[in-house]
């Protein structure tokens, strides 16, 4: 990129020069398109405070490993760090998509149902509990914040129903962990449902 795009270098400090950082749409404006070309790459991000998706030749990345997967794309900052808010609302990514920095990226998943479960779950009250005692703040993305979560089988061979309403997976995440019935009652009075 810089090869091709010279004039780029030296717009941002040597930390963010190649990084999908929040405002890249408007750093590097040269290299994003608004219509997907042959061997592009969507990039979802930020851009006038709204949330859009402009494209990138796919040469100028670096996968990470999961730019051919699907994946949940929650944003960085979300709500006050009060227990039991919801969420901002996240992003379903799939193959050929990619992210700037305005959002952290759960998952690397190799279906559509897995991800979609994955997004149930997130939108679970058993999981927003287990975050809303780490996440004090709008940040979402510590991996301290994360720490309680347990990881889940999100295929359709899993121990948890994901095609269940969120309530229902609540539920079978309850007796999953052995939850009591007080705990179960605090967290269906304490936390707020995501549709």
């Amino acid at each position: 990129m810089f090869e091709e795009y010279p004039q780029l270098i030296g717009r941002t400090d040597k930390s963010h020069a190649k990084a999908l950082a929040s405002s890249v749409f408007t750093r590097y404006p040269e290299i994003f398109m608004d219509k997907k070309v042959d061997d592009s790459v969507t990039i979802i991000g930020r851009l006038n405070n709204q949330r859009t998706s402009l494209y990138i030749k796919r040469r100028y990345l670096k996968d990470p490993g999961s730019l051919e997967t699907y994946k949940l794309l929650i944003p960085g900052a979300s709500g006050k760090g009060a227990y039991g808010e919801q969420l901002a609302k996240p992003i379903i990514a799939g193959p050929g998509e990619a992210h700037t920095q305005t959002f952290m990226c759960i998952g690397d998943l190799l279906s559509q149902f897995e991800v979609e479960s994955l997004l149930r779950y997130v939108k679970s009250k058993f999981l927003r509990s287990l975050l809303g005692i780490m996440k004090t703040t709008q940040n979402n993305q510590a991996r301290r914040t994360w720490s309680l979560i347990p990881w889940q089988n999100f295929s359709d061979n899993s121990d948890i129903d994901w095609s269940k309403s969120i309530h229902e997976i609540d539920l079978q995440l309850y007796k999953k962990y052995g939850l009591n019935k007080q705990e179960i009652e605090f967290i269906e009075t304490h936390v707020k449902e995501m549709n």
